[in-house]
C-alpha cells in the first residue's frame, strides 16, 4: 500500500498547487475507511514541501517517487521513497521527515530521545530508519535476486538545526548517524547533492519496477527462529516503537548490574506488536554481555518449547512466574515476565512446587530478586479468573519495593497482515473493554477474514494451507468439549463432535508440543495451548458458550467445559478475551466456522459487502 505514486513532476505539482495533501488522504480513506488524523494531515502539507525544494535543487524531474509506503510485514509506512540511477546502480533513496525543532527535542534517556509533548521517549531517527531499512532488506525477495538494486536510508530534519544545543548529533550518535545519514535544515544542499549523485543518471524506472513488484518473504514464526536467537543471531528487525523498549532495557540492565538503582519497566501492547520477540532478542543479547537473565512466563506450553528449542546449555534460563519465591533479594540481573497478565495473585496454588509455594504477591516474588524487571503484557488477554496481572497492580508493587518505573505501549501491528486495523475491528465486534463501536472489515484490509459454513470446509482450509506450507497453520476450538486422556495406546479420542465432524483436542500428556509438532496439524488446540503462539493461517471453531443476542453478548457457561472459568463472575469477559486470543494467533488469515448461526450473522454484517 503507497498513498502517493508518481514521477517528480507530477509531485512538484501537486505540491505547488497545495493538493498533495488532499490526494493522500482520499487514499488514505480507500484503504483504511477514515480520514487521516489532523496531526499527520498538517504534516504532509509541511514536510512536502520541504521535500519537493530539495528534489528541486537535486534536479530530479522523471524520477520516481513513492509516499507513505506501507512496510509489507507491519502496519507502520515509510515517508517516501524516491527511485534513480547512478552508473550501473539501480537506487532507492529511503528518507524520513521529521518536523522536529530543536525546542522540541529536550534531551536523551537510555539511547532514546526525549520529546516536548510526547508521552514516551521515541527512537533516534536515524535509529528509526535503520528498522525501515532491515525491514524492506529482509522481506522483499528483489534484495537477495538483485545484485545490482541497492537502498540508501537517510533522515531530513528540515527544521532542526545542527548547530548549537543540537541533541540528536551527541557524540554517542556518532557511528548511528554514520551509517543513517541525517540531514538538518543547514544541510539541504547537501542532501539535494546526495540525491543528484545517487539518482540522477536516470529515471528509476527499473529501480521502481523490481522494488514494487517483489515478492514478499514469509512471515517469521518466533518459535521457528528461537534457536538462531540463542545463538547468537539477531533475527528480528524491530521498527518503531519497539526501539524505544529495547533501549530502555540494554540501558536499565547495566545500570542495574554496576550497582544502580532497583527498576521496573512495563510494556504494554496487544497481541502481535512484538512483546515476545523484544523480550527474547534482548534476553539474548544481554546473556551475551554476561549478564544474569531469565525469562518467565505463565505458560507451561511456550516455557516447555521454549526450554526444548533452547537446549541444555540454557534451558533453565526458562521458568514460570513462581521460580524466584526463594532467591534472595537483587541476586538476579534481569527477569523477563511474558505475558505478565497471567500473574496470580501468589504462588501457594496446586501447580507450584512445593518448595517454591509462597504467599506473597507474585508479583513482587519476581520484583525483589531482580535488579532489573520487565512486564510485558495485555490485559486484554486475561482467560482465567485467577489472572490477576495488571499495569496498576505492577506499578503498585514496585512503588512498594523501592523500584523505578518506566512505561511503554507498543501499537505497531507485526501479525494479522500487519494490520492494527483487524484488531481494532475485532475488539469492537467482541466489545473488548466495553467498546461498541460500529467498525466494518474492509475488503482491502490484508487480514485475510472468512466465515466457513462447516467444520468440514473449514479444515479442509487449513489443510490446504499446511499442505502448501507445512506445519505453518493450525485449527483451535472455544472450550465447549470434554478433553479425554490418550487411549491406553496412546491414540486420542475425537471429543470435539460437531454432527459428523470429528477431531482430537490436543494431547494432553504432550500438550505443549501441540503448536509446533507436526501431530498438531491433526488436532485442535485450545486457547491454553494457542496462547503466545503465532501461526501463517488459523482456523477457529466459535462455539456456542459465547453467542450474539438481541444486540449484546451472551453467556452460555452450561456449554463449557473449562472449569476454571465456567465458575467466573463475569464468565462473558472471560470468554470474549478467550476468542480474542484465538482470533489474533495468525499473520496472513484467520478462518472461523460459527456454531451459532445469529453470532456468525453478527459478524457478518461488520463486514464489507455483506447484507
Amino acid at each position: 500500500m503507497r498513498l502517493y505514486d508518481g514521477t517528480i513532476q507530477q509531485f512538484r505539482c501537486l505540491v505547488n498547487s497545495n493538493k498533495i495533501a488532499d490526494l493522500m488522504n482520499a487514499n488514505f480513506y480507500k484503504h483504511y475507511g477514515r480520514n487521516v488524523s489532523t496531526s499527520e494531515y498538517r504534516s504532509w502539507q509541511n514536510s512536502l514541501n520541504f521535500l519537493k525544494n530539495v528534489v528541486d535543487m537535486a534536479g530530479l524531474v522523471d524520477n520516481h517517487i513513492v509516499l507513505e509506503y506501507r512496510i509489507p510485514v507491519a502496519d507502520t509506512r515509510i515517508d517516501a521513497l524516491i527511485f534513480g540511477e547512478s552508473g550501473d546502480r539501480k537506487q532507492i533513496v529511503l528518507t524520513e521527515l521529521k518536523q522536529w525543532s530543536n525546542d522540541d527535542v529536550t534531551g536523551e534517556m537510555d539511547g532514546n530521545i526525549l520529546i516536548r509533548g510526547y508521552p514516551r521517549p521515541v527512537a533516534h531517527p536515524s535509529q528509526q530508519v535503520e528498522g525501515y531499512y532491515f525491514s524492506l532488506l529482509d522481506n522483499l525477495v528483489v534484495f537477495q535476486e538483485d545484485p545490482h538494486l541497492s537502498l540508501l536510508p537517510t533522515v531530513y530534519l528540515h527544521n532542526y538545526s545542527s548547530r548549537g544545543y543540537a541533541v540528536l548529533y551527541n557524540e554517542k550518535f556518532r557511528g548511528l548517524i554514520e551509517r543513517y545519514p541525517l540531514y538538518s535544515k543547514e544541510q539541504a544542499d547537501v542532501l539535494a547533492e546526495y540525491l543528484r549523485k545517487n539518482l540522477g543518471e536516470g529515471d528509476g524506472r527499473y529501480a521502481y519496477d523490481r522494488f514494487t513488484n517483489s515478492a514478499v518473504k514469509p512471515s517469521k514464526i518466533l518459535v521457528e527462529h528461537f534457536g538462531k536467537i540463542v545463538g547468537g543471531q539477531q533475527v528480528f528487525t524491530l521498527i518503531d516503537d519497539q526501539i524505544p523498549v529495547m533501549n530502555a532495557i540494554r540501558s536499565k540492565a547495566v545500570s542495574a548490574a554496576s550497582g544502580g538503582s532497583k527498576s521496573v519497566i512495563i510494556v504494554k501492547g496487544g497481541p502481535g506488536t512484538g512483546k515476545s520477540v523484544i523480550a527474547l532478542e534482548t534476553m539474548a543479547e544481554l546473556l551475551r554481555k554476561g549478564k544474569n537473565v531469565f525469562y518467565v512466563t505463565g505458560s507451561s506450553a511456550f516455557t516447555n518449547t521454549l526450554r526444548k528449542i533452547a537446549g541444555s546449555r540454557v534451558k533453565h534460563r526458562f521458568g514460570y512466574f513462581f521460580s524466584f519465591t526463594k532467591h534472595a533479594d537483587n541476586s538476579i540481573d534481569v527477569i523477563m515476565c511474558d505475558e505478565a497478565h497471567r500473574l496470580r495473585k501468589n504462588s501457594s496454588n496446586y501447580g507450584v512446587p512445593s518448595h517454591l509455594r509462597s504467599s506473597s504477591p507474585q508479583v513482587e516474588d519476581i520484583i525483589r530478586p531482580a535488579r532489573l524487571s520487565v512486564f510485558f503484557l495485555d490485559e486484554n488477554q486475561i482467560v482465567r479468573p485467577g489472572e490477576v496481572g495488571s499495569v496498576d497492580l505492577i506499578r503498585e508493587a514496585a512503588g512498594k519495593m523501592g523500584a523505578s518505573v518506566y512505561e511503554f505501549e507498543l501499537v505497531t501491528q507485526f501479525r494479522c497482515g500487519g494490520s492494527s486495523s483487524y484488531l481494532s475491528w475485532l475488539d469492537a465486534t467482541l466489545e473488548i473493554g466495553g467498546n461498541r463501536q460500529k467498525a466494518i472489515l474492509l475488503k482491502s484490509e490484508p487480514m485475510e477474514f472468512k466465515i466457513f459454513d462447516s467444520p468440514h470446509e473449514l479444515k479442509k482450509a487449513i489443510d490446504d494451507k499446511n499442505a502448501a506450507h507445512p506445519n505453518r497453520s493450525r485449527l483451535v476450538a472455544g472450550f465447549c468439549w470434554k478433553w479425554s486422556d490418550p487411549r491406553p495406546d496412546g491414540t486420542l479420542v475425537e471429543d470435539v463432535v460437531i454432527g459428523d465432524f470429528k477431531m482430537p483436542w490436543e494431547n494432553k500428556k504432550e500438550f505443549w508440543k501441540w503448536a509446533t509438532d507436526p501431530s498438531g496439524m491433526n488436532q485442535i488446540g485450545t486457547v491454553y495451548t494457542a496462547q503466545g503462539f503465532e501461526f501463517d493461517y488459523v482456523g477457529v471453531i466459535f462455539g456456542d458458550d459465547l453467542v450474539y443476542r438481541n444486540g449484546t453478548w451472551v453467556g452460555q457457561p452450561w456449554k463449557s467445559y473449562d472449569r476454571s472459568t465456567k465458575s467466573s463472575d463475569d464468565y462473558v469477559k472471560h470468554a470474549k478475551n478467550v476468542y480474542r486470543v484465538l482470533m489474533s494467533r495468525a499473520h496472513r488469515g484467520v478462518y472461523v466456522y460459527f456454531m451459532d448461526d445469529e453470532t456468525r450473522r453478527y459478524f457478518e454484517s461488520r463486514i464489507e459487502g455483506h447484507s
